[in-house]
């Protein structure tokens, strides 16, 4: 409700404060309208649940307070402005309770509301009907009892997973509660077996809160079809007792046709059909047997039902019985002569026929009488009955046959009396009697007893040809018949009458004849493969007789060929092609002499030396077969004269073979070392290379990887790799040498570091490079009294720290290897400030000088007498160093000087480089 302005209400503050201030002696203060509040103002609880209210105010001293509801309370907390209370079981859709306190003779209230929601704890969905026809339609009704406020309900109808309807209820009045959703759907093929469910939301988001949903159980919808024509039933109209008649039922545009359910009954028999399903089409069959108890006319029942509903056939069916006519014989088996009566008749008022010749009347039999003979064995009888049923005539039968008994008979077209059958292929052998009862056949040899296997399917061989006995036999007598089987078959060459192989000797007369086996005896020629005349009577043997031969042997059932392989033989005979008189022979080429011999059967050839270092020597043959093993090679052959004889069963031949003995180059460490070492300066000289072989070979050596000029001198450009190849008739060997050219050492660099001037105290350092193969050795001699002198570790740097006078002077630099020796000299010249030595004093200067010489003439008198000596050990010692000399004599020009000394000889030239080093003053 709208309250006075602020100016207003701020100057009533201000009066009423200055009133209590002079009535209650109390500070004045300035302070804004009084309010209640009541917190949360608005607030949604689910149904059944707790709050607290918070209920306060800015009055400084409010008389008293409350907070008015008509809702279950259980717990108050109090202050001087506020009140806390809990309130539970709240379960009415909508409530507002009232904050209020008095102060100041006003009521001050605060109102809020409080409202409930109840979640979707039941979604129903009505259930479905238990069948439902498809096209037609049916009911979907949800229900939510309770949940709420309606307003923020959504209710959705589900088939599976597809929403099918949704709807909100917003804009519902807020004290609604639950909700019903209701659709109409066309049920369909496709929704048999489709669960239909419903879900509901309560959707509390806009109010902070969150989405609550929930679903029904689903519930399964069946469907079907079944089409209002009636099923197709097929049947027999007519039934005999005791037969069987097929039945059928069929009825199409089933849906589902497998919840289908059939019913057959023949009568009051029913029938267990078997259901087979066809697309939508269901096809009962079954078999309907009649019995006595039902003879007359009977229905037949089909019955389909589907989802409740069901569709029916009836048929007509006529149950009878027609027993078999009776058709007899007053003698089955007769002997010949006797005579025979038979009669055909029926049980029921069925008229009966006998080979064409009808009764008199239904019911009645008809008889034959005849004299049996040999003719009738075998004769057969027919009876036939007729009988009308509902219309229809039907008709039965039946049949006897006669036998008669007679003695056999052996006819030439069941027995013939010669037989000619083809080797091999399976026969029957048949030799069939006529007689009854049927004759056993008996076929034996006179001569050897052997038994023919009569009827029996099998391979005709050549044992069974010969002359059998046959006998037919019963017991109405005997009959005997002599019976001749040929057997033929196609020639054979066997390796008795025509073998494989044929050996002649060269020079003798022989005929080649092949013998074939065969019925009818067959004809044999023989021709030479390539030729074509046919080989006849005695021929003089040649070698060139030798060869393969077709023999062919030809009759009526076939033909057979074999090859004949002809050797001929004869005696050993040397060509100087495949045996030569002279042979060389090769070390390590692994090759045996080769001396092939002609002759058949192969000769053995054996070749021994005779003279010389040779006598008695086997020379080593090659096979003359590659497959056979070889003999071992020899590593040496004596060179010689041998002789060679071969021999085979027809004879043998000597021959003499001269052998001569070389060998490929062949060089080694020995003949050709391969790291050879030259001397710069020498007179130029070939490589030191020879090779071992016959006959000697050559052997030229080339530079690898560059030109080899030819020098008088060694150069040091001669140093490299070098490949040299011996060479012979009978092969190369190569071989790779290293030269290396040595040379005498150079003292190539001498120098000092700083160039410049170096205070007393400073360092300095002298550095020696030499140049030499083998590498040189490096050796220093240094003035008298230069103390505390540093060496690297190869000798080649000398270095000083801490510069004095001393240290001034001529120093050596010698390089030395096994060829020579090089020098080299340098002057370091040390100065001190003249300042610093006047203020040092004469006695000073005196004590200086003559400690100086003290040590220069021990220096000189006993440290180069001893020669060369380490340097590093002088330093320890406090002795001069001299290294290879007598060190540095008094009133030598400062300078460097070089020079070189072979081996125990000493050259220094004049002239050198100087380099000084002043010492300055700081």
């Amino acid at each position: 409700m709208p309250g006075p302005s602020p100016g207003l209400h701020r100057a009533l503050l201000g009066l009423w404060a200055a009133l209590g201030l002079g009535l209650l002696g109390l500070s004045a203060v300035t302070q804004e309208p009084f309010w209640a509040d009541l917190q949360p103002r608005v607030a949604l609880v689910e149904r059944g649940g707790s709050l607290w209210l918070n209920c306060s105010t800015n009055c400084p001293r409010p008389e008293r307070g409350g907070l008015e509801t008509s809702l279950r309370r259980n717990g108050t907390q109090r202050g001087l402005r506020w009140l806390a209370r809990q309130l539970v079981d709240i379960r009415e859709p909508e409530t507002q309770p009232v904050c209020f306190f008095r102060c100041a003779r006003r009521t001050l209230q605060a109102r809020g509301l409080i409202r409930t929601f109840q979640r979707p704890d039941r979604v129903e969905l009505v259930p479905l009907p238990a069948w439902q026809p498809v096209g037609e339609n049916f009911t979907l009704s949800c229900r939510v009892p309770g949940a709420g406020p309606r307003g923020s309900l959504i209710l959705t109808l589900l088939r599976g997973t597809q929403e099918l309807i949704r709807r909100s209820f917003a804009g519902e009045p807020p004290r609604a509660r639950g909700a019903v959703l209701t659709a109409t759907v066309l049920a369909r093929r496709e929704d048999h077996g489709a669960n239909f469910s419903c879900r509901a939301e309560l959707d509390l988001r806009p109010h902070g809160l969150g989405l609550f949903e929930n679903t029904s159980d689903p519930r399964e919808l069946r469907t079907f079809t079944l089409p209002p024509e009636p099923p197709r039933l097929t049947a027999p109209r007519l039934l005999e007792v005791g037969s069987e008649g097929p039945v059928s039922c069929v009825i199409d545009g089933l849906f589902p046709v497998s919840e289908a359910g059939v019913y057959l009954a023949l009568g009051d028999q029913r029938l267990s059909p078997d259901v087979t399903l066809e697309g939508d089409a269901l096809v009962a069959t079954t078999t309907a047997t009649a019995s006595a108890e039902q003879e007359g006319a009977r229905q037949l029942v089909c019955n389909v039902t589907l989802g409740g509903e069901s569709r029916e056939t009836r048929e007509n069916v006529t149950v009878y019985s027609f027993p078999e006519p009776l058709l007899t014989l007053s003698e089955p088996n007769a002997p010949e002569g006797t005579m025979v009566t038979v009669t055909c008749a029926a049980e029921t008022q069925a008229l009966v026929t006998l080979d064409g010749i009808p009764a008199a009347a239904p019911g009645q039999p008809v008889q034959l009488q005849l004299n049996a003979t040999e003719n009738d064995d075998r004769r057969g009888f027919f009876c036939d009955a007729t009988l009308e049923v509902d219309g229809e005539t039907l008709s039965k039968n039946e049949s006897v046959e006669l036998r008669v008994l007679y003695a056999p008979r052996l006819d030439d077209s069941d027995c013939p009396r010669s037989w000619t059958w083809p080797e091999g292929p399976e026969q029957t052998l048949r030799c069939e009697a006529h007689g009854n009862p049927q004759p056993s056949v008996h076929c034996a040899r006179p001569d050897s007893g052997a038994v023919l296997a009569l009827g029996l399917l099998g391979p005709v061989t050549r044992a069974l040809a010969g002359t059998y006995r046959c006998t037919a036999t019963n017991d109405q007598g005997q009959a005997v018949k002599d019976v001749t089987l040929t057997v033929e078959y196609a020639p054979a060459l066997d390796s008795v009458g025509c073998p494989e192989r044929i050996t002649w000797l060269e020079g003798t007369e022989v005929s080649l004849s092949c013998v074939a086996h065969g019925v009818p005896p067959p004809n044999v020629s023989c021709v030479r493969f390539g030729g074509a005349e046919v080989i006849e009577g005695l021929m003089r043997v040649a070698r060139e007789h030798a060869g393969t031969y077709r023999c062919e042997a030809t009759n009526a059932r076939g033909s057979a060929a074999k090859n004949v392989a002809v050797t001929v033989e004869y005696g050993p005979r040397f060509e100087e092609v495949s045996c030569p008189s002279n042979w060389t022979w090769v070390e390590g080429s692994g090759r045996l002499f080769s001396c092939e011999v002609a002759g058949k059967p192969q000769p053995s050839v054996e070749c021994v030396g005779s003279g010389g270092t040779s006598d008695g020597v086997l020379l080593p043959l090659a096979p003359p077969d590659p497959g056979s093993r070889a003999p071992r090679i020899p590593s040496e052959l004596a060179p010689g004269t041998y002789i060679c004889n071969a021999t085979n069963r027809h004879g043998s031949m000597v021959k003499m073979v001269t052998v001569s003995a070389e060998s490929p180059p062949q060089m080694d460490e020995s003949t050709c070392p391969s790291h050879q070492s030259w001397l710069e300066g020498a007179e130029a000289a070939a490589l030191a290379c020879s090779a071992r072989g016959r006959p000697s070979p050559q052997v030229s050596c080339s530079r690898e990887g560059a030109p080899w000029p030819r020098r008088l001198r060694v150069s040091r450009e001669d140093a490299g790799t070098y490949r040299c190849l011996a060479t012979n008739a009978h092969g190369t060997d190569a071989r790779i040498i290293t030269v290396g050219v040595e040379y005498r050492p150079v003292v190539a660099e001498l120098a000092a570091s700083p160039p410049g001037g170096v205070r007393p105290g400073g360092n300095f350092t002298l550095t020696c490079r030499a140049e030499a193969w083998p590498p040189a050795q490096i050796s220093w001699r240094a003035p008298p009294g230069a103390l505390n002198i540093g060496l690297s570790s190869n000798n080649s740097t000398l270095s000083v720290a801490g510069a004095m006078g001393s240290h001034g002077g001529e120093y050596e630099c010698a390089a030395t290897n096994a060829h020579g020796r090089h020098t080299r000299r340098i002057t370091v010249r040390v100065a001190g400030p003249w300042l610093w030595v006047a203020v040092g004093g004469a006695a000073g200067g005196a004590a200086l000088l003559a400690a100086g010489a003290g040590l220069a003439f021990y220096v000189q008198s006993t440290a180069c007498k001893k020669g060369e000596y380490n340097v590093q050990e002088a330093e320890s010692s406090g002795e001069a160093v001299c290294l290879n000399g007598s060190g540095a004599g008094a009133g030598r020009d400062a300078g460097a000087e070089g020079g070189t000394e072979a081996a125990g000889t000493s050259e220094v030239p004049a002239g050198g480089e100087v380099f000084a080093i002043q010492l300055t003053s700081a």
